[in-house]
């Protein structure tokens, strides 16, 4: 087997990604020499479209129950009826874990936002939504890489964190980042933590300078990763409980990873199975089923944190949203406009932001659809900018093309 290959091999095995082209030793430092922000995001992405019009559902609009006969929720108070938000838009019901954050005010939503780009295709629209790009599919990097290489300090492998099969678009690029499974295969031990392996491998790559550092930055990212996680492993079985299932699951473990690892600073999860074209649900069913544990895992990733949380943003985001009416499986269908949830400690929380137009026949886009009125990349710089502390040029290498401000006011 080649270096090279090996390189490859070991990056996919410990979950890290390794910038390997021709300038990739220079990528490694982040520009600036200050030291980096204790300020958090973590980024969750729910692959298919989810339907924002039942996630945060306007059951005060009349239009709302026209349009979804079988699939609309109830009002507040009504069986298995939406939780009151503001009067107007309710929360489902499935994601009760999240109502206490509203009530705090350390939870809020931008309705009506999304990407421009007018496709319906989930390739291309999750493309987009990553690439921080829309409309244009030759970007190379993923905008959570570009904020990488954006933040202060120097960059390790550790610093971004996916957790999903494979790396994901988002933090594909010129910065390294570090991927780990789902569940808790995700923090097993390689063949190169047995102690024989590892020193053989060390000795072959010591010295080597075209391989020497991504090798040595791998087992570093890998060692972190393991550490941490055999902490929460102890910590589980001091508590003398199981750890949930699913997403919860894997929210706990990154809470953890996070608090052991200070190095974390930004982390992304995807989460499938929102394509509900079919058989949707109301208070119950199948988007219901999706929901509840997303919203246990969120809830269970706020508290696990922390203090930590107080320093955390995490934003919620899918790559569209449905339709307004619902289809003749009493599903739905791809649409455009969708919510996005930001949650943390410093998150002007209790409200519903950006601008809703209703969804009388005249306001709909196409007739269809809810209507973009807020970019995604908005929601973004602004987090970007307010909690990241990055000026105007660092926003504009980020999010190039960056639409102007939509006066959005989502963090203190």
């Amino acid at each position: 087997m080649q270096r090279r290959q090996f390189l490859n091999a070991f990056a996919a095995s410990a979950g890290l990604l390794l910038p390997l082209g021709p300038h990739a030793w220079a990528a490694t430092l982040a520009p600036g020499s200050s030291a980096p922000t204790a300020k958090k995001l973590v980024v969750v992405m729910l692959r298919g479209a989810v339907d924002g019009l039942n996630v945060v559902a306007p059951v005060a609009d009349p239009d709302y129950a026209r349009l979804r006969p079988n699939i609309a929720l109830a009002r507040p108070g009504g069986e298995d009826g939406a939780l009151n938000l503001d009067g107007y838009f309710g929360l489902h019901p499935a994601l009760a874990p999240l109502l206490p954050l509203w009530q705090q005010k350390k939870l809020a939503f931008v309705h009506a936002s999304g990407s421009p780009d007018a496709s319906r295709s989930h390739f291309d629209a999750q493309d987009f939504m990553e690439s921080g790009t829309p409309g244009m599919k030759s970007t190379q990097d993923g905008w959570m890489n570009r904020l990488l290489g954006a933040l202060p300090g120097e960059s390790t492998p550790t610093r971004a964190l996916s957790i999903g099969p494979v790396m994901p678009r988002i933090l594909g690029g010129a910065m390294p980042a570090t991927n780990l499974a789902n569940g808790a295969a995700g923090t097993r031990a390689t063949p190169l933590d047995r102690p024989a392996i590892g020193r053989a491998f060390d000795r072959l790559y010591a010295g080597n300078e075209r391989f020497g550092k991504a090798y040595a930055e791998g087992r570093a990212a890998h060692q972190e990763v393991l550490n941490a996680a055999m902490m929460a492993e102890m910590q589980a079985a001091d508590n003398g409980a199981p750890l949930p299932n699913g997403f919860p699951d894997d929210a706990g473990r990154l809470a953890t990873l996070m608090r052991n690892q200070p190095n974390i600073q930004l982390a992304f999860v995807a989460l499938g199975g929102w394509d509900t074209h079919a058989n949707q649900g109301a208070g119950t069913g199948q988007l219901a089923g999706r929901l509840q544990p997303l919203g246990q895992g969120l809830a269970t990733l706020a508290q696990r944190l922390g203090p930590m949380f107080d320093d955390t943003v995490i934003v919620v985001m899918s790559e569209f949203g449905r339709t307004a009416r619902e289809n003749g499986n009493r599903g739905t269908d791809h649409g455009h406009g969708n919510a996005m949830w930001l949650l943390g400690g410093k998150v002007q929380g209790g409200q519903v932001a950006g601008e809703w137009r209703g969804l009388a026949d005249g306001q709909l886009n196409e007739g269809r659809d809810l209507p973009v009125t807020t970019d995604f990349r908005q929601v973004l710089a602004h987090i970007a900018e307010r909690h990241l502390r990055l000026d105007a040029s660092a926003l504009a290498r980020i999010f190039p093309q960056l639409p102007a401000g939509a006066g959005l006011q989502l963090l203190a």
